[in-house]
């Protein structure tokens, strides 16, 4: 009877080990990776997530309407969104970006994000790669993808749980196409030197300057490239399909001081644009 009993339980315990062991495997990875509400998030980039030029004193960050991190109710960001639907994330907004910031920049910002422990992570980097002096100074397409490629790997080495998304640059040439008429745009960008590779000469048909805008504006694809092709080799990350780079924007959505940031309505299509290209965190 002893030994019958035994043998009875030995059953029962290797069936039990047997199911959790297929349960374990096959459940990790889904748990893992789940788009599962973050309770922190941090915002990397330049001044587009500063909300540069959009508060009430010109040429200053205004970080409450970055499309990312942001709280004004009228920008309605990443952040917000999240916490309309999780209070956990309330006051861990971290903003990492930097006004002037170049993909070189990228790796220490991460340094930042991962002290932070940030849950989620929103990347917008590069316009200032491409926006320089002239096309001579734009970053080399190589480096630049080495250099985000540094940032990606220092983040998920530190927090290798976090989610990462990425949104493509926005498309510097739509910026000349639908403001190089205006006359006040373009002695702005003279003024204070915006863009030159992209805005300088902007009335111009010369061949050189068609030539010099669409070298620019292939540089600008180029760069996105490398963000989707790198952002693919880590599993953690999500690209945005160029949603960003695609979108038309409107003279509306762009700053009247400089004639080159997003306005408040710019944000607020940022915010718009990659919400719906980000994770489904409601999954």
């Amino acid at each position: 009877m002893v030994n019958l009993h035994f043998s009875r339980v030995l059953r029962i315990l290797m069936v039990s080990v047997f199911s959790a062991a297929l349960f374990v495997t096959l459940v990790p990875l889904s748990v893992s990776y789940a788009a599962t509400w973050p309770n922190s998030m941090a915002s990397t980039g330049d001044s587009i997530t500063r909300g540069f030029n959009t508060g009430s004193f010109p040429f200053t960050d205004a970080i409450a309407n970055s499309w990312s991190t942001g709280t004004s109710s009228t920008v309605k960001s990443q952040y917000s969104r999240i916490l309309a639907s999780n209070s956990g994330i309330s006051g861990k907004n971290y903003n990492d970006a930097r006004t002037g910031a170049k993909m070189t920049d990228l790796n220490g910002q991460m340094t930042s994000v991962v002290s932070q422990k940030a849950e989620y992570v929103t990347i917008l980097m590069g316009a200032n790669d491409v926006c320089t002096s002239s096309p001579s100074t734009m970053t080399d397409v190589t480096t630049f993808g080495n250099q985000f490629r540094t940032a990606l790997t220092t983040l998920t080495t530190g927090l290798p749980n976090t989610r990462i998304f990425v949104s493509s640059i926005p498309n510097i040439y739509n910026l000349w196409s639908i403001l190089h008429t205006n006359s006040t745009a373009d002695f702005v960008w003279s003024l204070y030197g915006i863009c030159q590779s992209m805005l300088a000469k902007p009335t111009s048909t010369a061949t050189a300057d068609v030539a010099r805008r669409a070298q620019v504006q292939q540089r600008n694809i180029d760069f996105n490239t490398q963000l989707a092709t790198i952002c693919a080799q880590f599993t953690q990350c999500r690209f945005d399909n160029n949603a960003t780079y695609n979108t038309t924007f409107v003279a509306s959505d762009v700053s009247t001081r400089d004639y080159f940031h997003p306005s408040i309505s710019g944000q607020a299509k940022l915010a718009s644009i990659t919400w719906a290209a980000t994770y489904n965190f409601a999954a």
